[in-house]
């Protein structure tokens, strides 16, 4: 009999310790149209849902130094002097702050006029090493535009491509494959070291996930199913979309951040292709690394798009984190919380 108590008290303390072990961290993933300038109020209006929403991480996109000021160092600082500490990496095209110190950063794929950014940083949380990236891919020759009858580089009308082979290969003008590619041979030096792996960004591609049969005469997809490639490399190499992960169906939770409603500005600076349909999914936050799981996630904005020039209320099942505020940017987030044992 105490043999058995003896057993039960040992596994009792084990399941205790392995508790004591899990992490949780929360990660932003936030395009703030070149830090909110364009919307009056905008960087205040950053720096009041920063506050509000204390995430771990936050990847940023269309970040710009204007006037030769280091925009994420700026950001910290305004924290700080609201009492919330944060740690800074690297801010053109692409930013990353951080609530724990900052172990190590790397320039992975670094601004090449319009063509992106890819920025890592390292930090440690509770003894569990964090890899975290940020990416703001190519933006020029959105192949996705050209379904909807957009040039993707020029914003002008153009023809509809006929069939995904000609889509595909208008969408192979990008460099947003090659800077994927740079980003998985850099991550797989994280993942063998034992490493969880976080990449946020704005990819400015639509995924793979959301171009499906079921979805295929929706949204102005004109019947097409898109393996879209930055997506589907990343699957391919074990990377998972956390927004997938924890809502698979592109019906009931299609995750629209682009192009988000915002009442502070005129309408036509909200779409560049005012006949189209252009809600999609291209900011993400995809992870891969040992006992790490997504427990949920949520789309930080209007709960409102922008639809052929007017605004449109989603009727979606998406869970949304609502602005308190002046809302600064054109896209909506990405928050995920993930747990990592």
């Amino acid at each position: 009999m105490k043999k058995i108590l003896f057993t039960l008290l040992v596994v009792l303390m084990s399941l205790n310790v392995q508790a004591r072990k899990d992490v949780e961290i929360t990660v932003l993933q936030w395009n703030i149209w070149q830090e909110g300038t364009v919307v009056p109020g905008g960087y205040d209006a950053i720096v009041n849902e920063l506050c509000r929403l204390k995430p771990d991480f936050v990847t940023l996109s269309e970040v710009r130094n204007y006037h030769n000021v280091n925009f994420t160092r700026r950001l910290v600082n305004d924290l700080k002097a609201k009492g919330l500490t944060y740690y800074s990496f690297r801010t053109d095209d692409s930013g990353l702050l951080s609530r724990y110190p900052i172990l190590d950063s790397v320039y992975v794929s670094t601004l090449n006029k319009d063509h992106g950014s890819i920025y890592k940083l390292t930090a440690e949380v509770q003894g569990r090493k964090v890899s975290v990236y940020t990416g703001h891919l190519d933006y020029l020759d959105c192949a996705y535009y050209n379904v909807y009858g957009y040039d993707g580089c020029t914003w002008k009308e153009c023809e509809r491509p006929q069939s995904v082979a000609e889509l595909l290969k208008l969408n192979d003008l990008s460099w947003r494959d090659n800077e994927v590619q740079t980003f998985i041979n850099e991550a797989r030096h994280d993942i063998k070291a034992g490493h969880c792996v976080v990449f946020g960004g704005d990819f400015n591609e639509p995924s793979h996930l959301d171009w499906t049969t079921q979805t295929k005469d929706l949204y102005d997809h004109h019947g097409m199913i898109v393996p879209w490639t930055v997506s589907t490399m990343l699957y391919k190499n074990g990377f998972r979309d956390a927004y997938r992960e924890v809502y698979p169906s592109a019906i009931t939770h299609p995750g629209f951040t682009y192009p988000s409603y915002n009442p502070a500005v005129k309408m036509e600076q909200l779409t560049w292709a005012p006949k189209a349909d252009e809600r999609e999914r291209i900011d993400f936050i995809y992870y891969k690394g040992k006992g790490v799981t997504p427990i949920s996630a949520q789309i930080f904005g209007p709960d409102m798009s922008a639809y052929r020039s007017t605004a449109l209320k989603e009727d979606t099942k998406d869970s949304f984190v609502l602005p308190t505020g002046l809302w600064p940017t054109d896209h909506k987030g990405v928050l995920v919380k993930f747990k990592i044992r």
